[in-house]
């Protein structure tokens, strides 16, 4: 028997009447990584556990980070329609989801004021267990790295880890609170520093609190 014609990876997830001839825009030029995923049933993906989350932030294995595959396609939809009306995303992210102005300037070190620091919402969160939480820090200072490494600094990951304990482990566990700086590599957004935080199962109006009831852009956007 002859082998069953291969299925264009755009014409997973997505109704009969949407499937495409052509690939569409938003979904050219992906990288091996991308296209594996967007070309695989949701039904064969496994959300991540609590513990995986912390195994995987633990050894620092950020790679095997990924969303669910018809998410992963609506956020590369979204983004090419972000960077058709604003120029790219991280004009978007800056202008409309910090409400940050240029030239972006610290009051003072890092951690020190206030507004200084945004949290919202990822936009587009990994394939995780229903209860995680993850939540984005965007700050107007920098978040210095070794040169030699491109790892952060003692400094730069002892501050980091003071305002964690005094903004999430005083109101969650510790043991159910993870942060993380993806690598250079692996950041969707260069142009402002950010670092991520993930938390299981925690108070719900404690996240309204502490996003001022941000509602992430995967909440909002269309199918």
């Amino acid at each position: 028997m002859g082998s069953l014609p291969a299925i264009p990876y755009w014409h997973y997830n997505v109704p009969d009447k949407e499937k495409t001839a052509e690939c569409p825009a938003f979904l050219l030029n992906l990288d091996d990584k991308d296209r594996r995923i967007i070309g695989s049933p949701d039904a064969a993906y496994t959300l991540r556990t609590w513990p995986e989350v912390c195994d995987v932030i633990a050894s620092n294995r950020l790679e095997v980070f990924q969303r669910v595959p018809s998410q992963l396609r609506r956020y590369r939809a979204f983004s090419h329609h972000l960077a058709r009306q604003h120029g790219s995303v991280a004009n978007f992210v800056v202008g409309e989801r910090l409400r940050w102005h240029a030239p972006i300037r610290a009051r003072g070190e890092p951690f020190r004021y206030a507004d200084d620091v945004k949290i919202i919402h990822n936009d587009w969160p990994y394939g995780l267990d229903p209860r995680i939480v993850h939540l984005v820090i965007w700050t107007k200072f920098e978040l210095k790295t070794d040169p030699a490494t491109g790892d952060l600094t003692d400094r730069a990951r002892a501050e980091i880890d003071a305002f964690m304990s005094t903004t999430f482990r005083s109101r969650v566990p510790p043991s159910q609170v993870m942060w993380f700086k993806n690598w250079s590599s692996l950041k969707s957004i260069h142009a402002v520093e950010h670092f991520h935080v993930m938390m299981f199962d925690p108070d719900p109006e404690f996240i309204r609190e502490i996003t001022n009831g941000d509602i992430p852009q995967c909440d909002k956007a269309g199918p």
